[in-house]
């Protein structure tokens, strides 16, 4: 079996060390085609955008003329070069790593540091060794950009930035002002932009090619670097990073299939597709996209000897990514925002537009907010409603659990609980048969919540604040997908594996004043009771039944 792509955003290395690869190479022949010579492509973290630049990178180099045919060996781009195929020299920023530990001053040294790096890898890969030195001696980006531009002023570039937004979003995340001072005008990193347009103007810089994450640096770089198409929500390139349904597929017959032949491939297809799959860059696609990090880390950390999906689903690395830009959920009006990723809870969607654009300068608005979770990957388009008007929805089951944890945490935070113990201790016990500190955690925060907003509080709330607290649960997984006519239970847990000692199955009844609380205990029970002839919950072993009545006064559970 080949090995797996978890990781590796070399392409070189992964075909010559015999990496399982998805050929993307088919999208060089589509990005040649446009009329434009300066792009931009935007997609959530983890999705698979360096590996294809580093595609880009070997194809074009000049350098990699004489492997050309060993690594793109059995590619479309092969079978179908271009005619740029090995023309140009490569200049590759890749910011992804620059530390904001320390503030501004921290950041700017790793700015710097990164270009210096970059110019002296270029410098020695065609001909420029003796400048090396010399760079040492420049202390600003500003002042190394437009010294390499000095030295190599006759030579034709492709330039390459990889997560160009990535150290730019973590301060944005803390500090408006800080990132307005780095990016606005004067700003060093506005400055150094600059620079990269004038190169353009010139024609030592003839192609470039972008990555990121959100368009909010690009934008608040305004005309000081005006000069990059944003194809991320092009049609053609919706699945330029990332794998359709068919690679995928073929991911898992090269892997998994191969090797464990007896597997159910139908159910282990409907675990991956609703864990890694959901997502769409354009109202007009057809084919939804999984997240390729995350499909290649379940490849990778598969049990093949038990033929048994891992024990994590999401990899703790890229769920601390996900974490650290949730931060970037306080920008603007910070309530207003809350209220938006509670409507997503509540009701797996929300409407509005994407942006063309930001200005920091003005009111940070709602539909802001649903672009900035729009590019992040929090939220994907649903459907369209009508010209540039759409239903988002969260994209899967990955991003699900994510806005469940961090709900949990705002909830605690919020209204000064003091946990006494930490959700996933709590969550722990549950799995052990112990149910007492899940019951009373929730408790309190019931009892806290609908006195506070005793008006406003309904059973949507307390089934919100239940999954919110439930979702620490590693081993489980939570099934929550109230269907017409009351015909599915509220929630259900759903161990990972057969050694999970109890399932669990969770009714959920909202008493109202006025409410009769024997209709509204007997009307619970009596739906429990219809769950337990469904087939999908005849089929789960040891399973608990629950119904929680909730109340301004608390909650009382209720097994049945």
């Amino acid at each position: 079996m080949k090995k797996i792509i978890y990781g590796i955003s070399n392409y070189k290395m992964a075909r010559e060390d015999n990496y399982l690869y998805i050929d993307k190479t088919r999208y060089i022949e589509k990005l040649e085609s446009l009329n434009e010579k300066y792009l931009i492509f935007l997609r959530p973290r983890r999705f698979g955008k360096s590996l294809f630049l580093s595609t880009l990178q070997y194809y074009y180099d000049e350098n990699s003329a004489h492997e050309f045919e060993q690594i793109f060996n059995d590619t479309y781009i092969e079978a179908n070069p271009t005619p740029l195929k090995n023309s140009y020299r490569i200049l590759f920023f890749e910011f992804s790593g620059i530390n904001i530990d320390g503030g501004i001053e921290v950041v700017y040294s790793g700015f710097r540091d990164n270009i210096q790096m970059a110019i002296s890898r270029y410098f020695n890969d065609y001909g420029y060794e003796k400048y090396i030195d010399e760079l040492k001696n420049i202390k600003s980006p500003l002042g190394l950009i437009k010294h390499f531009f000095s030295v190599a002023k006759d030579d034709h570039i492709y330039l390459l930035i990889d997560e160009y937004d990535q150290f730019a979003n973590a301060i944005l995340a803390y500090s408006m002002k800080d990132f307005l001072e780095i990016v606005g005008k004067g700003g060093f990193v506005r400055s150094f932009y600059e620079v990269l347009k004038g190169a353009t103007q010139t024609g030592v810089v003839q192609k470039m090619f972008i990555t990121g994450v959100t368009p909010i640096t690009l934008d608040s770089l305004s005309s000081g670097f005006n000069i990059v198409s944003n194809i991320s929500n092009k049609k053609e390139f919706n699945a330029m990073a990332g794998f359709v349904h068919k690679e995928a597929l073929y991911s898992l017959e090269e892997s998994i299939f191969a090797r464990c032949q007896d597997i159910d491939r139908e159910e282990l297809l409907e675990k991956i597709k609703k864990w890694y799959n959901g997502y769409l860059f354009n109202g007009e696609s057809t084919d939804r996209v999984y997240n390729a990090t995350l499909l290649n880390y379940f490849i990778s950390n598969f049990n093949y000897e038990r033929c048994k999906t891992p024990t994590k689903m999401l990899d703790s690395n890229v769920a601390s990514d996900y974490k650290a830009i949730m931060k970037l959920f306080n920008i603007g009006d910070s309530e207003r925002n809350y209220k938006v990723l509670e409507e997503l809870i509540e009701n797996n969607s929300v409407t509005g537009v994407i942006k063309d654009r930001y200005d920091l300068n003005q009111e940070f608005s709602r539909d802001d907010f649903i672009t900035l979770l729009y590019s992040m990957g929090f939220i994907t388009i649903k459907d369209e409603i009508t010209g540039g008007l759409y239903n988002f929805e969260i994209p899967n089951y990955v991003i699900k659990i994510l806005y469940f944890n961090y709900f949990a945490v705002e909830v605690q935070q919020r209204n000064n609980f003091t946990l006494k113990e930490s959700f996933s201790d709590i969550v722990t016990k549950l799995l052990l048969g112990d149910e007492e500190p899940f019951k009373n955690q929730l408790n309190e925060v019931i009892k806290t919540l609908s006195n506070r907003d005793h008006y406003g509080f309904s059973e949507k709330h307390f089934q919100v604040i239940t999954l919110s607290l439930l979702s620490f649960a590693e081993f489980y997984f939570i099934d929550s997908q109230p269907e017409l006519d009351n015909k599915y239970p509220d929630i259900l847990l759903i161990g990972r594996d057969e050694k999970v000692p109890n399932n669990y199955l969770f009714e959920l009844k909202w008493m109202k004043s006025g409410d009769n609380y024997e209709t509204t205990k007997q009307k619970g029970l009596k739906q429990i009771e219809g769950y337990r002839e469904l087939d999908k919950v005849k089929a789960i072993p040891k399973l608990r039944n629950f119904l929680l009545i909730g109340s301004k006064d608390g909650v009382e559970f209720l097994e049945q």
